[in-house]
């Protein structure tokens, strides 16, 4: 048991530790791109592009780590199949 959990612990914080990484180059690369858009074309903010889309692709991360994960584990699995066993069950009465 404690080391299934160990397990899930480390598998959780390697996922943590990737969105993160994955944040820190959204900003790194976002802020060179900002800086040479502004010296070289200040007059056409197009680092809004890729700031927008790639900052959708972070939110979906942020999403998947710090909030569905939580909802979406190996309990919601088994609560779903003895629902559906339920279901097949009370169908059959």
């Amino acid at each position: 048991m404690a080391d299934n959990l160990q397990t899930r612990a480390e598998e959780r914080v390697d996922i943590k530790i990737k969105f993160y990484k994955n944040l820190g180059s959204y900003i790194i690369v976002n802020v060179f791109l900002a800086i040479i858009n502004w010296l070289f074309t200040p007059f056409f903010w197009w680092v809004l592009f890729p700031v927008f889309f790639w900052g959708i692709g972070v939110l979906i991360d942020f999403i998947k780590t710090f909030v569905v994960s939580n909802y979406f584990n190996e309990n919601y699995r088994e609560r779903k199949v003895q629902e559906e066993m339920e279901k097949i069950k009370s169908l059959k009465s």
